[in-house]
């Protein structure tokens, strides 16, 4: 089978054209709109799904009935990684929260491919360091910024994952990434929108502003937009 093209996600990027034709057989490439589940919690893994463009949430439900989201993930990583280590089931459900394309890649296939590859367990391993430094951070951010920053820097995260000032979030949807309710979305929407930082159409479209989206956001968004990208710009290139 032909290797697969370089299809924009940093991981796939990483590998050389050989280690691509591990991943080949039984891979095909998925599209999700806004608001599609790829995973939902207590689920077996059977896929990875390799995000070429978009943003998924990762999504925690508590036994009352909150829904919180522990962070995002866009074309640097792939859903599902840690069932190479062994079967397992979902601890999160993963929602796009904005649309895109994905690989997608049986469990089995990436497990065959990381034993058989070196450079594939380094670039594995690399995601799974970096999702566990975004994890302990966001646990972080959570308990001592003020909430009109940590939405400044969810919306630069999102931002970052879409080619356009535009973004298509529900305040349910925002609600989830705060851990707040939906009363205390509407007033920091508001605090957002009297800055400058935010505006919006009344149909669930926000429209941001990148530089006083930033001047409003916890350090939380440059610290670790910083470390992820000095960790892929050296380790990858390495592998």
């Amino acid at each position: 089978m032909a290797p697969l093209p370089r299809l924009g996600n940093r991981l796939l990027e990483a590998l050389p054209p050989e280690e691509l034709t591990l991943l080949a057989p039984q891979s095909r490439k998925t599209s999700f709109d806004f608001g599609a589940v790829l995973v939902r919690t207590g689920d077996e893994f059977k896929q990875v799904y390799f995000p070429l463009s978009g943003a998924i949430a990762f999504l925690v439900e508590m036994s009352d009935g909150h829904i919180v989201a522990s962070t995002l993930m866009g074309s640097e990583g792939a859903v599902g990684a840690l069932s190479i280590l062994s079967p397992s089931r979902s601890p999160i459900t993963a929602t796009a929260y904005v649309a895109g394309a994905a690989l997608q890649v049986p469990v089995s296939q990436l497990q065959l491919a990381f034993e058989q590859s070196t450079t594939v367990r380094r670039v594995l391993r690399l995601h799974l360091r970096t999702q566990l430094m975004q994890l302990n951070n966001a646990a972080a951010c959570n308990a001592v910024h003020p909430v009109h920053c940590r939405m400044a820097r969810w919306l630069l995260e999102l931002r970052d994952r879409t080619t356009d000032n535009r973004i298509q979030l529900t305040q349910e949807a925002l609600a989830q990434l705060l851990g707040v309710r939906r009363t205390t979305v509407t007033l920091t929407m508001a605090r957002l929108r009297a800055a400058g930082c935010i505006s919006s159409d009344g149909r669930g479209m926000l429209e941001v502003n990148r530089g006083r989206l930033e001047k409003m956001a916890c350090e939380c968004y440059a610290v670790m937009r910083d470390r992820v990208k000095h960790m892929y710009d050296e380790e990858l290139v390495a592998a």
